[in-house]
């Protein structure tokens, strides 16, 4: 059966198929276009669990999978591709699934300073569609990624009826907030190594046997790093050597081998 007819006929509402038909229709006009070689297919919808780990909280059923990539597009993109803009409207919230996205503000041709850097699965843009403005940053991809759109307009019109999506998304935008109040308190209230050391453990990943330990991949060039931390690329090489000199992290190329986590911690704690 179909996701959303199924929807109807689970709260006893009339099926209203051809609004809902050309609402979807209209708003496929407006996703991302793609650059050449590019490619949107089907089978890079998210399952049950991708879903899960975009909105978060209680597991998503498969009756809210169905119904969610009924609505939804997915796009495998290339690096360097821009997503979204500041200069444009957003019509859909934006999300990436795979890969590595870069928000920040597109300065000239060629040139991109990274504010955030968000691997999948994550949102890129949750609020911006639903004011109907301007997202605040422009978004590239950084890799290879699969990026995920849910038109508004079509959204909306489920929400209304799908009172449980709607809470999870009220959840998702909550979220959001949070981490980016965090993000600002930070900025404000702690001083460069502890930014630096509280972004480091942030990106942590188990390295070896013992939980003391662990290792940073870093995405982003260094100077994509330190415009994240509202630091210079100067500040951050003296400070990566710092920690170093106080045997918190050993740094090799684009790794950093976390040798002492607890006294991150505690760096990152101010």
């Amino acid at each position: 059966m179909d996701p959303v007819a199924h929807l109807h006929t689970a709260t006893g509402t009339p099926p209203e198929r051809a609004p809902l038909t050309r609402l979807r229709a209209s708003s496929r006009a407006v996703l991302i276009t793609a650059l050449p070689g590019d490619a949107v297919m089907a089978p890079l919808l998210p399952d049950a669990v991708g879903w899960g780990g975009l909105f978060g909280g209680p597991a998503v059923t498969a009756a809210e999978c169905a119904t969610l990539n009924e609505l939804a597009r997915a796009r495998r993109v290339s690096p360097g591709t821009a997503l979204f803009s500041r200069s444009e409207r957003a019509t859909a919230l934006v999300a990436v699934l795979e890969g590595d996205v870069a928000l920040g503000v597109r300065q000239s041709v060629g040139t991109f300073r990274t504010e955030r850097h968000l691997h999948g699965p994550a949102w890129l843009d949750v609020a911006a569609a639903w004011l109907g403005e301007a997202p605040p940053q422009d978004a590239r991809a950084l890799s290879t990624a699969t990026v995920l759109e849910l038109p508004r307009d079509v959204l909306q019109v489920l929400l209304e009826r799908q009172h449980g999506l709607a809470r999870r998304l009220i959840l998702t935008l909550a979220r959001e907030v949070r981490l980016l109040a965090g993000s600002t308190q930070d900025l404000m209230h702690k001083d460069a190594p502890a930014r630096l050391a509280a972004w480091l453990r942030e990106h942590c990943v188990p390295d070896g046997p013992s939980a003391a330990q662990a290792m940073v991949q870093l995405p982003l060039r260094k100077r994509d790093i330190a415009s994240q931390l509202a630091i210079t690329p100067e500040t951050l090489s003296r400070l990566m050597r710092s920690f170093t000199s106080q045997g918190v992290i050993q740094v090799a190329g684009y790794t950093v081998h976390v040798l002492d986590v607890p006294a991150l911690e505690r760096l990152a704690n101010g």
